[in-house]
């Protein structure tokens, strides 16, 4: 599309395992004037992938998350699957990612309804929404929390992700594994926006 692949493209698409000849409109274009941000993305995506609070394969299974939140092109699921799988991943928890994205995508919704309402009918109506997997997750329930305040941060769900954030320290998170699971989705979510 725009030429020969700079070392930063190639590196970049290679922390997700795609091939440097992946074609992306705005990744393409930016490595084409061999523009600084990419250098600036390749070194954040680089450096959320190797946390000291999140080790690959939870990164990856994130990473994941995040892509399919943001309803990413088949090439790029299929690359970030194939580098959680290469981690250790799965076939359930790739699954049971995709489960909760979908979950927290209706949690929410209905969650950021009742916040933005805050009407005490609202408040006291049941949610009505089946949420099992939530109770013994194959990911285990500290992480499975984890993933879910990453995506409803990225959802813009105030009342989530106050929710989440107790329910993950409560089940041991620190703040910092925390701080550096809403960076990886964060970090993420751009790299994706341009792919």
């Amino acid at each position: 599309m725009f030429g020969i692949a700079s070392e930063t493209k190639k590196n970049l698409l290679s922390e997700i395992k795609l091939p440097e000849t992946f074609e992306s409109f705005w990744i393409d274009r930016l490595n084409a004037t061999d523009h600084r941000y990419l250098k600036d993305l390749r070194i954040n995506v680089q450096n959320v992938l190797k946390s000291q609070n999140i080790n690959k394969k939870e990164a990856y299974l994130m990473a994941l998350g995040v892509a399919i939140n943001e309803k990413s092109v088949p090439a790029v699921l299929e690359a970030i699957e194939s580098a959680a799988k290469a981690e250790g991943a799965e076939e359930k928890e790739i699954q049971e990612v995709a489960a909760c994205v979908s979950l927290m995508n209706a949690n929410n919704v209905f969650y950021r309804f009742r916040h933005f309402m805050d009407s005490e009918t609202y408040n006291n109506m049941p949610a009505g929404i089946k949420m099992s997997i939530m109770m013994n997750p194959v990911l285990g329930k500290e992480y499975f929390e984890l993933l879910s305040l990453a995506i409803s941060a990225i959802n813009g769900c105030e009342m989530c992700v106050t929710s989440h954030e107790a329910s993950v320290r409560q089940h041991g998170a620190s703040q910092a594994r925390v701080f550096d699971a809403i960076r990886l989705a964060a970090i993420f979510k751009s790299f994706l926006t341009l792919l």
